[in-house]
Parts: structure tokens; sequence; C-alpha cells
């Protein structure tokens, strides 16, 4: 005959004194995941303090993989305030890679670390011609990001035989110094980042690090910041992060795929913020009759064939090049008129500047 009472519970497993120890970092942690996870009615949120904390602990590897992917998720359904990606680049900032300049200030660019699938990158082009042209160049980009998995900008530097991936910061540093371009990569310059990689992996999202990652620079110092967004709500919330942080001079762009590529086939749409409100950019190709159609992307191997071409001013990248690299002089205070820096865009592609750039790289 069956036994219908309940099964008996030990008096040590009702007990809350009785509850295993969690480490002090952890605790912390479980309690800022109620914070951002009680759901829509409960859910407060994070201070800035409390949000560079969260991110503290995060990189510190204080909280538990089970802790980082709740946090990750959560954040990410209820998407982060403004104050909360300022607070986590508060803490990118301190445990993070630093780059410093001297003289020019440089472009840093913030781009998508999961990559490219679609269209044909131009970032690495633009940065050896900018460099060249003595607009120094500040990146950061990591191994294939999930969830896209696309092409990264180490992968493309290192198809043209520049690798960034093995150098010491200080190395990065040197070629900062003496050539206007550095590129601080992740899993080398920001190990504490990585590790969070395989956890973005199994939450199977973008989580609220990717937007950071937008909008942080290892550079140190004045600078332009340039941001791609696809989206007009992560535009606002960036706004309203970066300003909160500090940052005077920025540049976002609704680039190809949400990078600061600026698109042949469509205007493209920026936004300048000088110290006060941000000024809407409209920049037609067509006026300038640069208008082309994208490139895809196929291969690493297509792309390093069109992508020498390109600098040299040929083959089908050469047209959007031109049209990036014109934009780009103009906006990093090079010259005065978008008109003036395709002249002089033009020019340095006749000189072959950027084959000369690639090559000291090399050495």
């Amino acid at each position: 005959m069956l036994n219908d009472r309940p099964p008996r519970v030990s008096p040590s497993l009702l007990n809350p004194s009785r509850a295993p120890e969690i480490p002090p970092g952890q605790r912390r942690f479980r309690e800022l995941i109620g914070k951002v996870g009680s759901g829509e009615h409960t859910s407060t949120g994070l201070s800035r303090e409390e949000a560079r904390e969260a991110m503290d602990l995060m990189l510190g590897g204080q909280a538990t993989d089970a802790q980082l992917g709740a946090f990750l998720i959560a954040h990410r359904i209820r998407r982060p305030a403004p104050l909360e990606l300022t607070g986590m680049l508060d803490s990118y900032n301190q445990h993070g890679p630093r780059l410093h300049s001297i003289g020019r200030r440089p472009l840093c660019f913030g781009v998508p670390y999961d990559g490219r699938t679609r269209t044909a990158p131009l970032l690495p082009l633009l940065a050896l011609l900018l460099s060249a042209a003595g607009v120094p160049v500040v990146l950061h980009g990591g191994v294939p990001m999930p969830v896209k998995y696309g092409v990264t900008l180490a992968e493309l530097f290192a198809s043209l035989g520049v690798d960034w991936c093995t150098l010491e910061l200080t190395a990065v540093q040197e070629h900062l110094d003496r050539h206007g371009l550095a590129l601080a990569h992740l899993p080398t310059h920001f190990q504490a980042a990585a590790r969070l990689i395989p956890i973005r992996a199994e939450i199977g999202k973008r989580p609220p690090i990717a937007s950071l990652e937008l909008l942080w620079t290892p550079h140190q110092g004045p600078h332009l910041l340039v941001s791609g967004f696809v989206h007009p709500p992560t535009e606002a919330r960036a706004w309203d992060a970066l300003r909160a942080a500090g940052e005077a001079d920025v540049l976002m762009v609704k680039g190809l795929e949400g990078s600061t590529d600026l698109p042949t086939t469509r205007a493209g749409i920026c936004s300048r913020l000088r110290g006060g409100e941000p000024e809407r950019l409209l920049l037609h190709p067509r006026d300038h009759g640069l208008e082309a159609e994208e490139q895809a992307f196929t291969s690493i191997e297509t792309w390093r064939e069109h992508a020498l071409q390109a600098l040299q001013g040929e083959g089908p990248l050469a047209t959007a090049l031109l049209w990036n690299l014109g934009a780009y002089l103009w906006q990093a205070g090079a010259l005065d008129s978008l008109s003036a820096g395709l002249a002089q865009a033009r020019a340095l592609l006749q000189a072959r500047t950027g084959h000369q750039q690639l090559e000291r790289l090399r050495r």
C-alpha cells in the first residue's frame, strides 16, 4: 500500500541560518541581479555607481557563470538606462587597456565586436589612410563574437600582413606614437572582458556589454569618439550615457550593419556633438557623384584583393573608400568642408599613401 504522507524534510533545510555560505562578491552581485531582474513593476534599475560595481564584479571574476547569465539576459530584456551604461563605461575605463597620444587628437572608433557578415568593411583601409594623412586612429576589437560571428578588424588587418593580436600593449602604444594607428585587441589586452565571451555565447542575445563596447575607447585624453548605431533608441541612450561620461566630442553614424562605414546607396545619417546638443548631419553621396552599390563580403581572400586595389583608387571598394575618407578628413577638423575633404582623399589615393602606410606597419 502506498504511503500518502509527504516526505520528511530535514529541519536544517528549513532554517535560513543553515543556508550555505556565499562569498561577499557573489552575495552582492545577487542583490544587483534582483534590481534589474525583478519584473516590470518592481525592477528599480541600477544607479551609475551600482552599474559600475556590477561591471567591476563581472570583470573581477567574482560572479558565478549562472549569475552572469542571469544578469546579462535580465539587463538585455529591460534595456539598460543611460546612466547604467555610463557606470559600466566607468568600469571599463578603470580596468581596460589605456592608450595615450601627444599632439593631434585621434579619431577613436567604436564598432560592433561581432563583426560584419553582409557588407565589405572599410574601416581598416580608412584607418591606414587617415593615419598616413596625420590623423591618428585608435581602434579596438576582439575575436568573432556571438551572436553574429562576423569578420573582425584583427582578421582583416592580418590578411593585409599586420598582426595586432600578438603585440604587447607597450608595442601598440609605440605604433600609435610612431605611425598614428593602434588597435587594442580584447583577448590580448583586456583579458578580464574576454572571459565573458563564453557567457555571451550561451545566452544567445547581445547583452548590454555589446552596447557598452560601441561607446568605449581605450584612448585616454582628448579625442573624437566615432560610434556606430542601428536603431534610434540606441542612439538616444548613447547620447545621454556619453554626456554623463564627459565625452565632449562625439560623432554617431548610422553605418553599414551598425558600423561606422558610411553607405553609398543612401544618405549617411550622422549626429555630431561638440560640447552642447547633437547636430544632425545628412551626407548624400549622390551630391558628389559618389553613389555606388554596397559590396558584399564573401571571403577574406576576396576582401584582401579588393582592399589592395582600393588603396590605390581602383576596384569595387574604391568609391566607398573615397567617400568615407573625405567625410572623415572633414569631420576630424583637418579641412573646412566635405568637398575639400574629398579633394584631399583623391590626392591621397593617387599618391598611394595607404600602401606606403601599410608597408611601414608590416615592417
